[in-house]
């Protein structure tokens, strides 16, 4: 039986400036989630993992999700339409938090492909720049960032899955 192809990532050739990639599932924002990538990160902002303080002191009135978990979130939603093929992400030009999250949002992404260009210096190559918008469940832009990625050309690339197993009969 053979197996089914899943596409990881792209190709400098399948790229089309305006093409829209809408990444799916959406992450649900849990506490847990947005306290461990704090503790991970040392972001100790009491906005962020006080919740007596978050109440009492702010005008959200409850924990406010770390902005740089969300960006994390989009980046490895796009991974899969995006970089899954990347010799290397070169910049990211530039991250605008528009909107508060909050735990038990959904955040939900679509990257648009700005611009394309092949490599000056190595012809296997191109750079591809995208921006990448982040919404919550309701609609609202939460997240924006716009990043360059250093891909491959189809015809220089080596095998799909390289490191997928050779399966074995069962005895």
């Amino acid at each position: 039986m053979e197996g089914v192809e899943m596409q990881f990532g792209r190709y400098y050739e399948e790229f089309e400036v305006g093409a829209v990639y809408r990444h799916w599932p959406g992450k649900t924002v849990t506490e847990y989630d947005d306290h461990l990538f704090c503790l991970l990160t040392m972001n100790h902002h009491p906005l962020h993992i006080d919740a007596h303080y978050a109440e009492t002191s702010t005008h959200f009135k409850r924990n406010v999700v770390v902005g740089n978990y969300i960006y994390s979130i989009l980046l490895g939603m796009s991974v899969p339409d995006v970089s899954g093929k990347a010799i290397a992400n070169l910049e990211v030009e530039s991250l605008r938090h528009v909107a508060p999250t909050f735990h038990g949002d959904t955040i939900y992404g679509e990257t648009t492909v700005l611009d394309k260009r092949e490599s000056e210096s190595k012809p296997d190559r191109g750079v591809v720049s995208v921006e990448t918008r982040g919404y919550k469940q309701d609609g609202t832009l939460v997240c924006v960032f716009r990043r360059r990625v250093m891909v491959p050309k189809k015809e220089f690339a080596g095998p799909e899955q390289p490191s997928f197993p050779e399966p074995k009969p069962s005895a």
